[in-house]
């Protein structure tokens, strides 16, 4: 997003904030599920997208746009919420509908933090995630832009039914079925670490030949947030193809300490 696009996002995260202080948790997911719905309508139909982000109406009359067609589908907290997200200034109309789902995953996460569960969430998308990288299948399924929505939401509920909690399962639901959604695993990734992040951690995937103990996960959380100079939250893989050691990455920096990695270049070493 470009600059007023992001001062934008800030603006109707603040109306947000506002709205589901103290709500309980039930009415958050509500809430989410709400706004996710009006960022597929905003997907669908970009006539109404532009009329919300036309910079030359009065950020009242695009509020009140937004009311006299949306009025009678939304509960008064996502209706204000569209409302002050339509006064603000947008970069592009596309960027109103991205910004609208940022908002349903954040009133998904506030959820989860009232019903207690944001911890259950995060690790929830993370094993979900796993599932997908495992399976090329499921992969190509979820990630297929052109396959029906409600396919893939058949799809989804029936890996999730009764095993997740309430916020992860609104989660996979509504950004896997997004026209967006590109390479499925990434996004479910991207929103385990939105997760950890909102918990006041970054995440260290950890690559590992065998499962790490209790004290070896402490030390390396330890040793990796001495390192970056922040809470570090780690999400383990096993994978017995690394060998031994660790394959570490946290953001775009990979720490590869495995004995995979040393054989490959002292192979290429030879190979000079």
């Amino acid at each position: 997003m470009e600059a007023s696009s992001r001062e934008a996002l800030v603006e109707a995260r603040q109306r947000l904030a506002e709205r589901v202080s103290g709500a309980p948790g039930q009415a958050l997911l509500n809430l989410s599920e709400e706004l996710f719905a009006v960022a597929r309508l905003l997907d669908q139909q970009p006539s109404l997208r532009r009329a919300l982000t036309d910079p030359s109406v009065k950020p009242g009359d695009r509020a009140g746009l937004a009311r006299r067609l949306l009025g009678d589908k939304l509960s008064e907290a996502a209706l204000d919420v569209l409302e002050t997200a339509a006064r603000q200034r947008w970069s592009r109309p596309l960027d109103l509908v991205d910004g609208v789902q940022t908002l349903a995953v954040e009133a998904a996460f506030d959820g989860a933090v009232a019903r207690g569960e944001l911890d259950n969430v995060e690790d929830e998308l993370f094993r979900f995630g796993r599932i997908v990288g495992g399976d090329p299948d499921l992969a190509r399924i979820l990630s297929d832009r052109s396959a029906p929505p409600e396919g893939k939401t058949e799809l989804i509920n029936r890996l999730v039914s009764q095993r997740v909690s309430p916020a992860t399962a609104l989660l996979l639901r509504n950004v896997l079925t997004s026209a967006h959604v590109g390479h499925a695993e990434n996004a479910v990734e991207r929103l385990s670490e939105a997760a950890s992040r909102r918990r006041g951690e970054d995440v260290a995937h950890v690559i590992t030949a065998v499962a790490l103990t209790s004290a070896q996960e402490r030390r390396l959380t330890e040793v990796l947030g001495r390192l970056y100079g922040r809470i570090i939250g780690l999400q383990v893989t096993v994978d017995p193809s690394v060998l031994g050691g660790l394959v570490v990455r946290v953001g775009d920096e990979v720490i590869d300490g495995s004995v995979a990695h040393r054989l490959e270049a002292a192979d290429r070493r030879l190979a000079g």
